[in-house]
């Protein structure tokens, strides 16, 4: 290569170089667009709590004001996202939150801002040392077996087995499970998603009975060796039709749903402050980074904020991009 081609390649890099860093100070130099406070929800488990830490620290450095109301998570896609209370949800699991986000999707104020990146799934799950004592699992129908079912129970649901389900506002149909598939099992709910894996990790432990809901993303699946029940395969039919599946006169006779984990908006929020929209709708995250960030949380008692600080100064050049 010539000195003078050389030099003209210099150039041409140099320039695409000084156009980036413009491009890039100009759509920070837009933000805020507003002063106005962007409310990003908090909901009762870790991971979206991280990731709404997340996604606010960016912000902040952006230069918004942010806010984090604590909010209810299904109802909150039909009313704190379209009644101005919330402007961004920053995790809403096809698992869980189906129908509630067909329903806001159905009215029009809020915006799918796309997936998060992790895949979810919940379910039923239990440790294997239970398996010595219900040897059919993890097939459901092992559970059908009142001995099987003795071997989970407690004190206060012995003869039947106990189920520790998540916090009522998770919905998820379990005491509706229990009673279509004809399970001789009660379904008791944590009253925090703490204290349902406070409660696992002692059973644990001890190597006690305990059947309870487990999803993923979460560090639970790594950190104890088990296993998820076996369920009829899902299909919304299930959920609609009780003509469908194993009880032709019963609903939720199959297990949980599993898919995609969703971002939401206020529909207005992509003309109220463009550059972190931008930003909310280009997010993504790693499934063993939330998982790892969640157990610095629950399992070292590190605070949300610190660890979602200590992401955001180690991918700067993403969230720099997602800004553009």
């Amino acid at each position: 290569m010539s000195i003078r081609s050389h030099l003209s390649t210099l150039s041409i890099g140099a320039f695409a170089l000084a156009a980036a860093s413009l491009s890039m100070s100009a759509a920070h130099a837009a933000a805020p667009e507003s002063n106005d406070p962007i409310k990003i929800a908090l909901f009762d488990w870790t991971s979206v709590n991280l990731n709404a830490r997340i996604l606010g620290g960016i912000l902040e450095k952006l230069g918004y004001a942010v806010e984090y109301p604590t909010a209810d998570y299904l109802s909150s896609l039909t009313t704190g996202l379209t009644n101005g209370d919330l402007d961004v949800g920053m995790e809403f699991w096809d698992t869980t939150a189906g129908e509630a986000m067909k329903a806001s999707d159905a009215t029009g104020q809020t915006e799918r801002l796309g997936k998060l990146g992790p895949k979810a799934k919940e379910e039923w799950w239990f440790p294997e040392y239970m398996k010595e004592k219900c040897p059919g699992l993890p097939n459901w129908e092992a559970l059908k077996d009142p001995k099987c079912a003795e071997a989970f129970s407690t004190a206060e649901t012995a003869p039947k087995g106990r189920y520790l389900g998540g916090p009522v506002t998770w919905e998820g149909f379990d005491d509706e499970r229990v009673e279509a598939l004809k399970l001789p099992f009660t379904v008791i709910h944590a009253g925090t998603d703490a204290a349902m894996f406070a409660e696992l990790d002692s059973a644990y432990q001890r190597k006690a009975p305990i059947m309870l809901w487990i999803y993923s993303p979460h560090w639970a699946p790594a950190k104890y060796k088990g296993e998820w029940v076996e369920f009829p395969e899902y299909t919304p039919e299930c959920y609609n039709d009780p003509k469908w599946g194993v009880n032709p006169d019963a609903k939720y006779d199959c297990g949980k749903p599993h898919g995609e984990i969703w971002k939401y908006s206020w529909s207005g929020m992509k003309d109220k402050w463009p550059v972190a929209y931008k930003v909310a709708k280009n997010y993504t995250i790693d499934t063993d980074e939330l998982n790892k960030m969640s157990g610095e949380v629950d399992l070292d008692g590190k605070k949300p904020e610190e660890v979602a600080a200590a992401w955001i100064a180690a991918h700067e050049a993403d969230w720099k991009a997602w800004a553009q």
